[in-house]
């Protein structure tokens, strides 16, 4: 199964700072760990899950081996680095922060007797694509609840997946 990982700038796990095989040409090397959720495991996102894991680098990433689905992610034993995702750039998280600040804006706009006024933080692109899209579904969530935040996530993965031409 092909799905996508995000990683550091430099290729390392966010969470876990493995210092992941890069693709130079080809696939990098096969990753093997045991599989426990959120400990262990080649952690990966389908297409529908991106807007949660966004970070500085989006590789697409085979796994292999029986893979779990397991709330906003899939977890396999194997896992290869097959390219980078090149199309996610400075200009396309620029892009999808704008789109996540007028989301926002809307959101707020729409519904200011229960949020009150809101502004998008000072320098908030500098703030990163992640807390621009939490912004905006934290909204959705505090104006309709916990469905409207699972749909806002899944709003702005699509707006990704589209965007980034991903299956």
């Amino acid at each position: 199964m092909n799905a996508y990982k995000f990683l550091t700038a430099d290729g390392k796990g966010v969470f876990s700072g493995f210092a992941w095989p890069l693709p130079n040409g080809g696939p990098g090397s096969w990753v093997e760990a045991e599989v426990s959720p959120c400990r262990s495991g080649v952690h990966a996102c389908r297409p529908g899950d991106l807007s949660y894991w966004l970070a500085p680098a989006l590789y697409e990433i085979e796994l292999a081996g029986g893979v779990d689905e397991a709330g906003m992610k899939v977890i396999a034993p194997r896992g290869r680095l097959v390219r980078r995702i090149d199309a996610w750039n400075d200009a396309t998280r620029e892009d999808y922060s704008q789109m996540c600040i007028a989301r926002a804006g809307e959101l707020a706009a729409a519904a200011r007797e229960l949020v009150g006024t809101w502004a998008p933080p000072p320098a908030a692109s500098a703030a990163g694509p992640a807390l621009m899209g939490f912004i905006a579904a934290r909204l959705a969530e505090a104006i309709d609840g916990v469905d409207a935040y699972v749909a806002e996530r899944a709003r702005q993965s699509a707006w990704l997946a589209e965007r980034l031409d991903l299956e």
